[in-house]
């Protein structure tokens, strides 16, 4: 894809097992059949925005529109980098990294989901592994953030191993019912002591702008 007009599309960042990008149509495309294919048990919810209460066609087109949505809306002071994950070549998931004023405040925030027959592999801790490096290393964060239900004993495992610490409670509405989420944050200092995956970030210089840097 020529990358003159969006140069977003033309950043990779590389682990040992994992690429990830921002997906053009056919990426997107094979995105969105995992989507359909469940990325979490139907009976949990492990989202504030619960977009997979719906049909398989569902979560793929909302997959679509998502994805779509933030390349429409961005600006430099209000962004959301949603990436597809590859490992081996083959999409297994996606990884977003949003923010709000990044210039000032040079705070991200992380989310992600896996399709279910990816689940289990340590690629959930890669790929947020990834998003940290760029955060930290490529674009200058102070801290990054993540958030998951008491329940969500896997993200929690992923921030723990990364070296996230609690940062409080968050209360929010879900399937109309009160949810709590534990707020997680990590900072530059606790991301140097943990940081056991290499991750090379190719195609960054052109993007700096878009991210307010």
């Amino acid at each position: 894809m020529d990358t003159r007009f969006w140069p977003l599309y033309g950043l990779r960042i590389t682990t040992p097992r994992l690429e990830l990008r921002l997906p053009d149509v056919a990426t997107l495309d094979a995105l969105a059949a995992v989507a359909a294919g469940g990325v979490h048990d139907a009976a949990e919810m492990p989202f504030i925005v619960p977009w997979t209460d719906t049909t398989p066609e569902g979560r793929a087109r909302a997959t679509f529109q998502h994805v779509l949505g933030t390349v429409a809306e961005w600006s430099p002071e209000r962004w959301t980098l949603s990436l597809a994950v590859l490992c081996d070549g083959e999409v297994v998931g996606r990884q977003d990294l949003t923010a709000s004023d990044f210039a000032i405040t040079r705070e991200a925030e992380t989310g992600s989901w896996l399709g279910l027959p990816h689940q289990g592999r340590g690629i959930g801790t890669e790929m947020r592994a990834a998003v940290a490096h760029l955060a930290f290393e490529g674009l200058g964060a102070v801290c990054v953030t993540s958030a998951a239900t008491a329940e969500n004993t896997r993200s929690l495992a992923v921030s723990r191993k990364l070296g996230y610490r609690p940062d409080g409670l968050l209360r929010a509405a879900v399937r109309g019912e009160a949810r709590t989420f534990r707020r997680l944050r990590l900072d530059r200092a606790s991301w140097e002591e943990h940081r056991r995956v290499p991750v090379r970030v190719e195609g960054l210089e052109g993007c700096l702008g878009l991210f307010g840097v």
